[in-house]
């Protein structure tokens, strides 16, 4: 997969293991952009999003981590973004069929209910693992909304 660059965000809940996962990605050279949040201190997680699913959105060769307790909120803000597939993934199963079915080019995790070993095999299975196309593809190109 040629990946340009990785795009991550979180808010106050999944700031630590967002800083995790930015270590693991930067020990294998990655080019990671933090969007924030910067700390553990209450903030919203739109404001983590909008980037995140703004920048993914304009670079096909991109792909985004976004943080959040639930995975939920944050996700479901990346969603409102055109170009943006954003799946919520709490095993790597999922994120890897999210990549293979789905195309999704943002994972979301939750950190409340994911540690972070297994929150670095969810990522590893999100950016190891290809779209398939073929019968995904057509199912992919219905998503968007006119």
């Amino acid at each position: 997969m040629d990946i340009s660059v990785i795009h991550i965000g979180s808010d106050h809940a999944g700031f630590d293991l967002k800083s995790k996962i930015i270590n693991y990605l930067n020990k294998r050279d990655f080019e990671v952009i933090d969007h924030g949040t910067h700390s553990d201190e209450s903030t919203d997680y739109p404001d983590y999003a909008h980037p995140v699913a703004e920048s993914v959105e304009s670079d096909e060769n991109a792909k985004g981590i976004l943080i959040c307790g639930s995975g939920n909120g944050i996700s479901i803000t990346a969603n409102k973004h055109q170009g943006v597939r954003c799946a919520l993934s709490w095993l790597p199963e999922i994120a890897e069929l999210a990549r293979q079915h789905n195309d999704a080019n943002i994972v979301s995790i939750p950190s409340r209910f994911v540690e972070a070993d297994s929150a670095i095999k969810i990522v590893e299975a999100f950016l190891g693992t290809e779209f398939e196309g073929g019968r995904h593809e057509r199912r992919v190109n219905k998503i968007a909304c006119d």
